[in-house]
């Protein structure tokens, strides 16, 4: 009789602990549950990666003919708003001033993406454009299948003046024009043209230096694997200001959990040498107070040329517009078609060709 109540109690218990179990909380997004005739088993599938925090803790739990083991798994992520159609965008907290680095980097380099943005089906995002027409936050799952196909050519984005746009050209600025129509989601990553929600005002030493070699190093990461990367791109504004005070990158390869790509920086909208009003968009050299001429134009004609200038280049219409040619593949302009054995090249003026981000080719130029 007393051993039958042991057993009893054993029973008991072995019902209040199994029932405990069932209801045990976990952070896991798949439960595998197998059934046997002795052993209860409860295990997590959730990939570690780089940005998130993993605890993991195992429970085992016997009884007189049940063992039940538990794996908890608790994933804490760092978790931004998601991109909602034309709300502004806020600074991350504390960004240094400019000492002479195109970026900096936020958040020990670890970016902030929700779990449904870390898709491998490709999208893209765009914000819609504020009361003072600034572009908003621009977010995309980048993969081949947005990418440009082989052999596309870039169309002309001239027709997009963005917030902020009061050209201007100095001699110390690499193509001699201060600003450049940057896309967030660069051309190589979505194949965007005139998107206006997708052109924001840049330096040429935010464009070249700052955001390309990370659009870059995407681009590259994707033709060698086929994988995807989560790529959100966050244009900062203080206050009213037409003009960026600089640009947010981040960045997550999906498939290998952030081992190919994973960055978080801010880029600045600076031009070494060039003073800003960001208020405005104009510009002057640093020690100078007076705003270059040209300034007050957005684009470029030429009234008086050299000879040699002539010998270089086609030139069109009254005003002598000069003209370039720029080739399916590949970053500079050129003033011949026939330059680097360029196949089907496209004739486009100068200034659209600097905006493209193209630079001069060192062989006719």
């Amino acid at each position: 009789m007393k051993v039958v109540s042991i057993k009893r109690w054993q029973a008991i218990l072995l019902a209040a602990i199994l029932c405990f179990v069932t209801v045990l909380p976990t952070a896991c997004t798949t439960d595998t549950v197998d059934h046997t005739a002795s052993t209860t088993v409860v295990t997590t599938a959730l990939p570690t990666s780089t940005g998130m925090i993993t605890d993991e803790t195992t429970t085992t739990l016997s009884g007189s003919s049940t063992t039940a083991v538990v794996t908890t798994v608790n994933v804490t992520t760092a978790v931004v708003p998601t991109v909602t159609q034309g709300t502004k965008p806020s600074a991350p907290a504390a960004i240094p001033a400019y000492s002479g680095s195109p970026y900096v980097v936020l958040n020990d380099n670890i970016p902030s993406f929700s779990k449904t943005e870390l898709t491998t089906t490709a999208y893209e995002r765009y914000s819609e454009l504020d009361s003072l027409g600034r572009c908003g936050t621009a977010l995309a799952s980048c993969g081949k299948e947005i990418m440009p196909a082989d052999g596309e050519e870039r169309g002309s984005i001239s027709s997009i003046k963005p917030s902020g746009w009061v050209q201007a050209t100095y001699d110390s600025v690499d193509g001699k024009y201060l600003y450049n129509r940057s896309h967030l989601i660069g051309w190589q990553l979505s194949a965007e043209n005139a998107n206006k929600k997708n052109l924001i005002t840049g330096t040429r030493y935010m464009n070249t230096k700052g955001m390309l070699p990370f659009e870059n190093m995407i681009a590259d990461y994707i033709h060698e694997t086929g994988n995807h990367v989560a790529y959100r791109v966050t244009p900062i504004y203080k206050g009213n200001d037409l003009l960026p005070s600089g640009v947010q990158l981040e960045a997550y390869s999906i498939e290998d959990g952030g081992e190919g790509v994973c960055f978080n920086v801010y880029v600045y909208n600076v031009q070494p040498g060039i003073v800003i009003d960001y208020a405005t968009g104009a510009s002057h050299l640093e020690d100078s107070s007076a705003v270059t001429t040209t300034a007050k134009r957005t684009t470029t004609t030429i009234k008086k040329i050299t000879t040699a200038t002539t010998k270089r280049a086609t030139t069109t219409t009254k005003d002598m517009v000069v003209m370039v040619w720029i080739p399916q593949s590949g970053s500079k302009y050129h003033s011949r078609s026939g330059c680097s054995n360029m196949k089907n090249p496209s004739q486009v003026s100068l200034d659209e060709a600097v905006n493209l981000g193209y630079e001069p080719c060192k062989r006719c130029y």
